[in-house]
């Protein structure tokens, strides 16, 4: 399949050059492309430096930070404008391995959206304080309840979707953009019928750089899910 991973960035590089390497050295067919929001700290900059030395890699930079839904959403649509077949979605501070892309494209042959799971097999994180942990696993239960979703891990990051997913999802309607989004995205897969699967991985949190997450991303997701029951319930699609 005619792959493409995606990697949105705001200052991440520190990060950079070692997730464009190691996903390169899996597979020098794959394409990457870094979306980045005009980082200050020069991440644009390493990445060009980069294209030299791998063909495949591809930077779109966008005017301002806008959110990472929102740098997803640019993504798949320069994917679907160039007719990739499989799109992969993935942090670029190497929280999330790309030695998995390989088995996540192999589940994708039999499934519509594979997501790279870390409660599927108990729970599979790495350098978590117990607060977090505890956080991040009541939003999976806590979504699960609200949407009906048979997920494990909603709220995960690293992803393989099929083409014909994001061409029914209809992007342009997805709101959400923090926390949200992801919980959001896989509804609207879900909620069309389409095949999703959890894959199981290791996540090992950024060790360098800084997180994004803010207490408004966490509140976004509180009402996000309520909203997407609602539609459940009523057929809005809204």
């Amino acid at each position: 399949m005619k792959t493409l991973i995606i990697s949105p960035t705001y200052n991440e590089h520190k990060n950079v050059v070692t997730l464009i390497h190691q996903v390169f050295a899996r597979n020098p067919e794959y394409n990457l492309l870094i979306v980045d929001d005009s980082s200050p700290d020069g991440t644009a900059n390493l990445v060009l430096d980069l294209q030299s030395t791998y063909p495949n890699l591809h930077l779109e930079i966008r005017k301002k930070k806008d959110g990472l839904g929102r740098a997803y959403i640019y993504g798949f649509k320069w994917a679907l404008s160039r007719d990739y077949e499989a799109i992969v979605q993935m942090d670029a501070d190497m929280s999330h391995h790309p030695k998995e892309i390989r088995k996540m494209l192999k589940l994708l042959e039999k499934n519509d959206l594979v997501i790279g799971s870390r409660y599927i097999n108990g729970v599979s994180v790495v350098n978590w304080p117990i607060r977090r942990l505890v956080l991040s696993y009541g939003a999976n239960l806590y979504s699960r309840f609200a949407t009906g979703m048979p997920l494990k891990d909603a709220t995960g990051g690293y992803k393989v979707w099929s083409r014909k997913v994001l061409e029914a999802i209809e992007l342009d309607k997805v709101r959400s953009s923090g926390y949200s989004f992801q919980i959001e995205m896989n509804f609207r897969a879900w909620i069309k019928g389409f095949k999703l699967v959890e894959h199981p991985i290791i996540f090992i949190d950024r060790t360098i750089g800084e997180s994004k997450m803010s207490r408004s991303i966490m509140f976004e997701a509180i009402w996000v899910v309520w909203r997407l029951r609602i539609w459940r319930i009523f057929g809005w699609n809204k």
